[in-house]
């Protein structure tokens, strides 16, 4: 053999001995399109930053099709060393005993400092248990927040409204008469439901919300949503608010055709909307509350989801893990997946990096979903804890549109939402026992 080809031998074997030395750990994600672009980004950043651990992350669908999926694979042994799980979906991955190892004694156990006030109070406590531990790493953390199309308030010649009442009294008036729908959202559980508990500090279920304990009974059944809803049902018949289904999509494109003025969605949009030519200028600002319901108005939770670490591997696998969340959390990548995406960086270091290199003075609406969660909290902001709650956001999303096409009334949809709903968290505490 020629010296040549013996020295490719000996380079080849040396690629695969120092591949070979490397911790092979797996993320399965639900990140599609560009995001999924972003998620491979930083597996390959991460990657090439420290020569022990090799991430490769693998696109597995949808948020429901991802959960399916992992939950097949730990019940077949095969699960993969992180999983995202979404929002939804939270209360049955943390519920299933021995599934996952919190991120909190993870990075503990792995000699990461971890301190559960470094992140921003809106993201702190989504994903933690009943005593404040956390148990996933926030990853795609996002809140509702109220975007509206800058030229069609001008021509209308009204301002972003703070309240309901404003915007039913002042702001939508003057916006059909300008020639624009004046509101559409993209997720009626997740914005006029589950935030609007928070926002107005009501409780959304019994046992902190979920928090404490498997009895749980849904509290949605409540004259403060039920009196919002009949004023979204009023607004409809005026032209003054428009439902174009469950897609999110569906609702989102509208606003921007530049028909629709006021469109409440992500925070994490932010990053597709600034890329696109719409045609007017835009920007953002929190959601509103209705002063009839609370004068001091509270912060939002997040939505998206989290990374969790799934048990069953080994002690060198599991530090592999601990060292990429460790990287992710690091204020340098959450900058960087906060101006991809528009998405929030989960730390307050992160949030004050990226205020230091004037980011939210190019683009302040990048800044409203941080702000927003960073309000003032109060007993019912931080989230909740259902299970079987993919299936009450179906059926929350069936009686919505039954109330927005006319088939039911407010007062019927809510008390068969709260009865299914109150079934299903009974049959999930049954599972748990």
């Amino acid at each position: 053999m020629s010296r040549i080809a013996l020295s490719s031998v000996a380079v080849t074997l040396a690629l695969t001995t120092a591949a070979s030395a490397q911790t092979q750990i797996e993320l399965w994600h639900a990140m599609g399109g560009a995001l999924g672009e972003t998620v491979n980004q930083i597996a390959e950043n991460f990657n090439a930053s420290q020569d022990e651990v090799a991430l490769t992350p693998v696109f597995k669908g949808t948020y429901e099709e991802t959960l399916t999926a992992g939950i097949a694979a730990f019940r077949a042994g095969e699960q993969p060393n992180i999983m995202q799980v979404f929002d939804a979906g939270a209360a049955t991955v943390i519920g299933a005993r021995g599934a996952t190892i919190p991120v909190q004694d993870l990075l503990s156990d792995n000699g990461v400092d971890f301190d559960i006030e470094d992140y921003i109070s809106g993201v702190r406590y989504f994903y933690a248990d009943s005593d404040g531990k956390m148990i996933g790493m926030p990853f795609n953390s996002s809140s509702p927040i109220m975007y509206y199309n800058e030229d069609a308030l001008e021509a209308a010649g009204v301002t972003p409204p703070a309240t309901w009442e404003e915007f039913q009294d002042v702001t939508a008036p003057a916006l059909a008469e300008a020639g624009y729908i004046a509101l559409a959202q993209s997720h009626l559980p997740w914005i006029f439901t589950e935030n609007f508990f928070s926002r107005h500090d009501l409780p959304f279920a019994t046992n902190a919300n979920g928090y404490d304990g498997l009895d749980t009974q849904i509290l949605v059944n409540n004259d403060a949503i039920k009196a919002h809803f009949t004023a979204v049902t009023e607004w409809q018949e005026n032209g003054y608010f428009e439902w174009y289904g469950t897609g999110w999509g569906d609702n989102q494109t509208p606003f921007e055709e530049g028909k629709v003025a006021i469109w409440l969605g992500s925070s994490g949009s932010f990053g597709g909307l600034s890329q696109k030519d719409l045609g007017f200028d835009f920007s953002a600002t929190y959601l509103p509350y209705w002063e009839s319901v609370t004068t001091e108005p509270k912060q939002t939770f997040i939505g998206g989801a989290a990374l969790f670490a799934m048990s069953g591997h080994s002690e060198e696998e599991n530090a592999a893990t601990a060292k990429f969340f460790e990287y992710l959390a690091s204020p340098e990548t959450q900058v960087f997946w906060h101006k991809e995406t528009g998405y929030v960086p989960i730390t307050e270091a992160a949030y004050e990096m990226a205020k230091a290199e004037g980011y939210y003075e190019e683009q302040p609406a990048a800044e409203v979903g941080i702000k927003q969660l960073s309000l003032d909290a109060g007993e019912n902001t931080r989230g909740y804890r259902m299970g079987f709650y993919v299936q009450i956001r179906d059926v929350m999303n069936r009686e919505y549109g039954r109330i927005l096409t006319g088939e039911t009334s407010v007062e019927d949809a809510f008390t068969n939402i709260e009865e299914e709903a109150n079934q299903l968290l009974a049959r999930f505490g049954k599972t748990q026992g």
